[in-house]
């Protein structure tokens, strides 16, 4: 049997057992999204209000109550009410003793109380059973039935039995339930609606400030500088054309960003001679992120291909092709094909090809849908490996595209070289130090390293 049917069978309901009561607490937006997948689960369900008058909003199969009775007709109680309202449970502590009470609430503010809501509900209500869930589930998606992108739930509480009925609960769903361990781990549940993009925040921020610095420094060197010195208006430049330079600069120095911290870890490792001791919080967060890096740097190539894709129908272009042919016309000379020139070009244009290629395979790979279906061996070929010959190719892209300018003296506009030039020192390091690194007199003991191997075990953490 495949994987794939195990995973069906893990999420199907067990439907020849009969179905404990389950009693809902709130019947607002949520309360009445769970209750309503609840009841196409095959759980009988109660709800307890303040109001027990019946309405339309509510699903016709399920009765409303006070808090009391509702509570006396169910084992697993879902509270589905904001923290500030929780005193109320107060007075229904004798009623709720050995009862799960399943805490859904989420705050606005990461650890914006000093417990979870889960631990506050806890010490409420000593004698229940606590467990939190469903606070990473929304109502529209209940609602709607668009469940995939917050398919899994996390689980946590201290009484195993009770987190158990409420992973059966999760299952019956259709959802995914992840046991996150004790009533300890709810702040971090809690915590996780309320990040927005917790992994992108360095790359994006980075990626702005790159952008910023080079879109100031290109426009410096190529509408400033000849605004002054020649007297010519090149602010057109602005919609096209530095933008095309700032893209393919990014994404190089984002994708040679992606390998260094590795470079960098392995220079660490050989230096302790031990794998046992942690590497520096910044390097750890940087190592974490590489992934995001990876995708910002090939969007940055995709949009670097689609400026180089209108570059024959700019308006500049095609005045600067047509007065070109009109002076060769004037003058009756014809410029001879230039065979240097002409392989430098499809040179430069064959490695951006395949470059862009690997790019896109590696951003494919990274997906969940692809790396979840590929062993680990595979995926590390495909982004190690792989990976560095990306940089490669791109680095050797940029090099061919202008590594006769190097030396030259116009490159140097207010003694400032080519943003390209500047696009370079990174990858070129990253693989400088990796190909010394392969090195056998290195490759050896870093092999011996990852392998657990330690130079001085005794002083091993």
């Amino acid at each position: 049997m495949n994987k794939n049917s195990s995973n069906i069978m893990a999420l199907a309901p067990n439907t020849s057992n009969k179905r404990e009561t389950v009693c809902i607490f709130g019947t607002g937006d949520f309360g009445r999204a769970l209750g309503h997948k609840i009841i196409q689960a095959g759980y009988p369900l109660v709800f307890g209000s303040r109001s027990t008058q019946t309405s339309s909003l509510i699903p016709k199969d399920a009765e409303v109550l006070s808090h009391a009775e509702a509570a006396q007709k169910a084992a697993i109680i879902i509270i589905a009410i904001q923290r500030q309202h929780y005193n109320f449970l107060t007075p229904l502590a004798e009623t709720l003793r050995g009862k799960v009470l399943v805490d859904v609430s989420n705050n606005l503010k990461i650890n914006q109380y000093p417990e979870s809501n889960a631990e506050y509900l806890a010490q409420l209500v000593p004698g229940a059973k606590v467990v939190k869930a469903f606070n990473t589930v929304s109502a529209w998606a209940l609602q709607s039935g668009t469940l995939d992108a917050s398919r899994q739930v996390f689980v946590c509480g201290d009484d195993m039995e009770a987190k158990q009925m409420v992973m059966d609960i999760v299952r019956a769903l259709g959802l995914t339930p992840l046991d996150q361990g004790s009533l300890l781990a709810a702040q971090e549940i809690e915590n996780y609606p309320l990040q927005l993009f917790p992994m992108w925040k360095f790359p994006i921020l980075l990626s702005l400030g790159l952008t910023a610095f080079f879109f100031f420094y290109c426009l410096t060197r190529d509408v400033i500088y000849p605004y002054v010195y020649e007297n010519k208006d090149f602010s057109f430049f602005i919609a096209i054309s530095i933008p095309n330079r700032i893209c393919p600069i990014l994404a190089l120095i984002l994708l040679a960003l992606v390998y260094l911290p590795g470079v960098l870890a392995a220079i660490i490792q050989l230096y302790r001679g031990t794998k046992y001791r942690r590497f520096p919080d910044w390097l750890d967060k940087w190592m974490l992120c590489r992934k995001q890096l990876g995708l910002v740097a090939l969007a940055f190539a995709s949009l670097h291909v689609l400026y180089t894709l209108v570059i024959p129908i700019r308006s500049f272009v095609r005045w600067r092709i047509s007065s070109q042919t009109i002076s060769q016309a004037l003058n009756n000379e014809t410029e001879p094909l230039n065979n240097t020139n002409a392989w430098l070009s499809d040179s430069y244009l064959a490695l951006g090809i395949l470059g862009f290629f690997l790019f896109v395979l590696l951003g494919i790979t990274s997906l969940p849908s692809v790396s979840n279906n590929v062993n680990w061996r595979e995926f590390r070929f495909v982004q190690s490996k792989l990976g560095y010959v990306t940089l490669v190719l791109c680095t050797a892209h940029t090099l061919v595209f202008g590594g006769s300018r190097f030396l030259s003296p116009s490159s140097y506009r207010w003694y400032l070289p080519n943003a390209y030039m500047l696009s370079l020192i990174v990858p070129c390091i990253v693989l400088v130090v990796k190909f010394v690194l392969i090195f056998p007199c290195l490759d050896k003991p870093l092999t011996q390293i990852r392998q657990g191997w330690e130079r001085n075990p005794q002083y091993s953490e």
